[in-house]
């Protein structure tokens, strides 16, 4: 009996397809186009950012371990190394303790300040001004935007001791007001004010971008609940606004750190160095003494004391903000 076999079967195709995500040859040249359009692109920014910016940060810090000073500006090579010696010089420099402590006050006392202020305005024209809403938003913003210049001619007058605002208002009702920006008690109360004035504009705006995304379903349920306006405030609204008063806390600290324009214009870091700040003395030293390299080490620190507070509050306030 013989066995009769049917033709035989045609062997399976191969599937030579490459797996999903395996990137094709022909794939591979277009890729490679596009990342070099987009180094192409970005290299005018490259160019700037080195040149201005990484060149400056990475010379000024060699420039803080030397003793470079105006002779070394045609000469920096000539400049001495002399190591940690600016920085041990810095702790043991009486006028740069004391522009160390008076930047902490102005931190400690202006930034809570500009945030309070800051929020209670932003609530005030959320809910409770209907009528010229935006015209009360430009007018609290509009410092944020104007020259120190027009800012501390505003504030001159405004503090006076013989003919300023404040000095008339007091005279009316048999007073006599403070020699405000000449009085070492008062010199710097009165800068913190104005930074304050000038910098709560920033706080409002963002933190109105907050309450407007609030769901309004959530303050109707507070209401119905019988929420009173200030439990609304401590329950509701301050901890959804959170992320929010986190990144204003975040960049006022750091603005307020850096403090300069306003004892630079207003006081020049007087009396007695009642107003002097870390950024003011640095420049004294880098500008009017040519201590270049020690006003580096200045900066640096400064640059060290920002970034602790900056993570240190980011730490404390992230985790409420989960």
């Amino acid at each position: 009996m013989s066995l009769t076999t049917g033709p035989a079967a045609p062997h399976a195709a191969v599937d030579k397809s490459p797996e999903p995500g395996t990137p094709s040859p022909r794939g591979r040249r277009p890729l490679s186009r596009h990342n070099l359009t987009g180094w192409l692109f970005s290299t005018p920014f490259l160019v700037l950012f080195g040149l201005f910016m990484l060149f400056p940060i990475v010379a000024t810090l060699l420039m803080s371990f030397t003793d470079f000073g105006a002779r070394n500006v045609t000469r920096p090579l000539e400049a001495e190394f002399v190591g940690l010696d600016n920085y041990t010089r810095l702790f043991h420099d009486d006028t740069f303790l004391k522009a160390l402590f008076n930047t902490a006050y102005f931190v400690v006392v202006g930034v809570p300040a500009t945030i309070v202020l800051g929020l209670l305005a932003a609530i005030l024209l959320n809910n409770g001004i209907d009528r010229a809403r935006t015209f009360f938003r430009i007018g609290f913003y509009a410092p944020v935007v104007t020259t120190i210049v027009a800012v501390a001619i505003v504030w001159r007058f405004v503090l006076d001791p013989s003919d300023g605002l404040i000095a008339s208002l007091a005279s009316e009702a048999g007073l006599t007001a403070p020699d405000f920006l000449g009085s070492e008690t008062w010199a710097m109360p009165s800068l913190i004010a104005m930074a304050v004035w000038r910098n709560l504009g920033t706080v409002m705006v963002l933190c109105i971008a907050g309450l407007q995304a609030i769901p309004a379903e959530v303050r109707e349920a507070a209401c119905l609940d019988g929420a009173g306006a200030w439990q609304e405030l401590r329950r509701i609204t301050v901890p959804l606004l959170r992320p929010t008063l986190l990144y204003a806390t975040v960049i006022t600290s750091i603005g307020y750190l850096n403090v300069f324009e306003e004892p630079f214009v207003m006081t020049q870091g007087g009396p007695s160095d009642s107003t002097l700040t870390v950024s003011l003395d640095m420049y004294r030293e880098g500008f009017n003494f040519f201590h270049m390299g020690y006003a580096s080490a200045m900066a640096y620190v400064l640059f060290v004391v920002i970034m602790g507070i900056t993570v240190l509050q980011l730490r404390l306030l992230k985790d409420n903000t989960r």
